[in-house]
């Protein structure tokens, strides 16, 4: 059934269907005998599902990744989805347009999206207001990044405004210096900014008295070298763990005909395609740490199998996003009772 709703859907261009479909699920969870019947289908619970994670207890360990949600208008309906938490954002201290249009595309062949949103967004303030106000208890991320006209220089003021925003409704924190759609922001990955960056943010979380699990997102694209980088940046600042991986530059892997992506242009791939790699970086920044360093895992996540790689690499959470647009609303779902019949 789903599979001829996406066909219907994937003639309609992808940012004007999200928003569309978005607005169709608020609608539902503004009428109560709908939001409990969408709850009743869609919600797993099972003790065996509970993940602890940097001291927070997760009811399950399917997550919704940043991106979908940019400005947390959605959270509550999307709460409804089964979902173990949801990651906003990224969201940057002054509301952006992002790039311009269109700047999302769907390689449906391959299972996966190449965007160039460009952090468009209302500002962190304005992501916060509504989270105070919000119905749903569910475990909130926020993602943050920086405005785009900020230089490199100046990054960290604007990490520091985002996570003082976002600091009393948002139960952990992602570092986001590795989308590849904003220009120059993936240097930031390098050693000496991002030491400077992370135990700033770090000496404000201790300083403000309720410290929140503080995680890194970085690139699939990074070598070795720079993973090595990584792990000895997360023991030397003491931040609580990684997210593992943004979207990616290459190309190499995709089926969609070479002139089809060309004529697209820039942007982070992102589904099916970067399965393979996020895992590689998964188990390698395990390995390097011991075992000791959690790990958020992101990217190619359609099934309970994909999220069983994951795990099994040296994840302890998954997120999706890609996939839940190509498997549909009962993808966290269908993951949870994948998981729980893979302990039997």
């Amino acid at each position: 059934m789903y599979n001829l709703i996406l066909k219907l859907l994937f003639k309609i261009e992808p940012e004007k269907v999200h928003y569309m479909v978005m607005g169709w699920l608020r609608t539902a969870y503004s009428i109560a005998p709908v939001r409990g019947i969408v709850r009743s289908l869609f919600t797993v619970k099972h003790p065996s599902l509970e993940t602890t994670f940097c001291g927070i207890t997760f009811p399950n360990p399917v997550g919704l990744a940043a991106g979908f949600d940019k400005d947390a208008r959605f959270t509550d309906a999307l709460a409804t989805l089964g979902f173990g938490f949801i990651e906003i954002g990224t969201v940057t201290p002054r509301p952006q347009p992002g790039n311009p249009q269109p700047r999302l595309f769907r390689l449906p062949a391959d299972k996966a999206l190449i965007n160039r949103m460009g952090f468009n967004n209302g500002g962190a303030s304005a992501a916060a207001e509504r989270l105070k106000h919000r119905k749903e208890r569910i475990i909130i991320g926020g993602n943050i990044g920086k405005n785009k006209d900020t230089p490199n220089e100046n990054a960290l003021s604007d990490y520091e405004i985002c996570l003082k925003d976002l600091y009393e409704v948002s139960d952990y924190f992602v570092v986001n210096v590795s989308s590849p759609n904003t220009p120059g922001l993936r240097e930031l990955q390098d050693k000496e900014p991002l030491m400077r960056i992370l135990n700033r943010l770090q000496e404000l979380n201790v300083q403000w008295g309720n410290p929140k699990p503080l995680l890194l997102k970085i690139a699939p694209d990074l070598t070795n070298e720079q993973l090595d980088d990584i792990v000895a940046i997360v023991n030397e600042t003491g931040i609580s763990g990684i997210v593992a991986t943004n979207t990616t530059i290459d190309r190499s892997s995709l089926i969609t005909p070479q002139h089809e992506v060309e004529a697209i242009g820039a942007g982070g791939l992102s589904g099916k395609p970067v399965r393979k790699r996020a895992t590689e970086v998964i188990s390698y920044l395990h390995k390097k740490g011991n075992g000791k360093i959690p790990i958020m895992a992101v990217g190619g996540i359609f099934t309970a199998e994909d999220a069983i790689e994951k795990l099994n690499a040296g994840a302890s959470l998954v997120q999706v996003y890609t996939g839940f647009i190509y498997e549909g609303p009962a993808i966290a779902s269908n993951i949870c009772k994948g998981l729980l019949n893979n302990t039997k």
